[in-house]
């Protein structure tokens, strides 16, 4: 029987910085048998921590992420409906097909003006002031107008989304959660039924609903529910950590700042080894075993939760050398801060388009950027990895 880890006694400095006990964990082999904080008795999980093995379970077929083939049901998907993440193939090959019709990457690239010009608004109102808190200025309304934009939701409810999500994806408690999930689905329902009624307006949401496959194949109403879920929380929590947690890594970095500086084309480098060294997600969702199989030589029985810990692999030293360092340098080429497989984030182009576009833009804007106090707290939980505030000043 494998030794059970409890990551909960290793307290608030594993929320603050879980880089040190995933080190030891990889150190001791690739998976452990886990509970992760907050969790009872009840609720374990392996954790795959090294390289190799991450990347090949993200793509096992053997590991389903619909738990309901093995019984269980989730609160996101009982409230809100099935959608990509909770879906195995065919199901999810059917699903993303119909969504990636309406979400091109020219749909993408025809983007690239408009986030331009949000960014530069929101610095117009951001510079004057000297000093402000990065995430409420910059980094958390550009992912959030772009994605409301593209979906076609109201302005006047991005703000009370703003809290619902946040609390769904990184909940201080689980009446919290499942209140946040209620009123979610109830929006959700709300507005798909508005959009439907209102007619074909251009937004992405109302292509989706009038999206039809060759063979007359359309998106039921839970579908869509389930897919403007997804393509909501996950078109802008990700990106708003990504974008913070690249400026807060140049600014405890002063010497790759001053690179950047000098040589602006290193945006990219910045971006993606910000997506190796401190991505934006901690953990993939569980997945589950519909066969008893092997990991790395643990054996892992149908039905038994695992997790993959991308933010432990993209540190793994047989993958990317000195991988404590921030170097936006090195080869980042095959980390998996996007997923991999079928399951690879549909969304990785415009979470990249904007992180390139607010680095280059604020910095361009701000040379002399720097930090005006110390960051406020780590995100809870084990899924999303971010601060809630940056102060910073120029």
């Amino acid at each position: 029987m494998a030794e059970l880890i409890d990551l909960g006694e290793f307290g608030d400095a594993f929320r603050v910085d879980p880089h040190p006990v995933y080190a030891r964990l990889r150190e001791r082999g690739p998976v452990h048998r886990v509970r992760l904080p907050g969790m009872d008795a009840h609720h374990e999980t392996w954790l795959v921590v090294g390289y190799e093995e991450a990347r090949a379970a993200l793509a096992d077929p053997r590991l389903s992420k619909d738990g309901s083939k093995i019984g269980m049901l989730f609160l996101d998907e009982e409230l809100i409906g099935k959608y990509l993440l909770g879906t195995d193939p065919p199901q999810h090959t059917r699903l993303r097909s119909l969504v990636s019709r309406a979400f091109t990457m020219r749909r993408v690239e025809q983007l690239r003006p408009r986030i331009q010009e949000i960014t530069d608004e929101l610095l117009d109102a951001m510079l004057p002031r000297g000093r402000a808190d990065l995430v409420e200025s910059l980094s958390y309304p550009l992912p959030i107008t772009v994605i409301c934009e593209l979906l076609g939701v109201p302005e006047m409810d991005r703000s009370e989304f703003r809290k619902i999500s946040t609390e769904a994806v990184a909940p201080t408690d689980s009446a919290s959660e499942h209140a946040a999930f209620v009123r979610l689905a109830e929006y959700l329902t709300e507005l798909i039924e508005d959009k439907r009624c209102a007619g074909p307006s251009g937004d992405l949401l109302s292509d989706l609903i009038r999206t039809t496959a060759e063979d007359g194949d359309r998106l039921s109403a839970g579908e869509l529910r389930g897919m403007a879920f997804v393509l909501l929380i996950a078109g802008h929590e990700t990106t708003v950590n990504l974008i913070t947690n690249a400026v807060h890594a140049l600014l405890t970095h002063p010497d790759q700042l001053a690179a950047l500086r000098a040589d602006m084309d290193l945006v990219d480098g910045v971006v993606e080894e910000t997506l190796r060294w401190e991505g934006p997600v901690e953990n993939a969702t569980f997945r589950f075993a519909a066969e008893t199989l092997e990991i790395a030589g643990t054996k892992i029985v149908r039905g038994d939760a695992v997790m993959v810990a991308l933010t432990a692999a993209d540190r793994d030293a047989g993958r990317f050398p000195d991988p404590d360092r921030f170097d936006p340098r090195r080869d980042t080429r095959g980390h998996l801060a996007f997923g991999h497989g079928v399951h690879y984030c549909l969304g990785a182009p415009l979470a990249r388009l904007e992180a390139r576009t607010a680095l280059r833009t604020l910095l361009q804007r701000a040379p002399r950027l720097a930090p005006a106090g110390p960051p406020g707290d780590w995100l809870p939980g084990t899924l999303m990895r971010g601060v809630r505030s940056l102060p910073v000043r120029w």
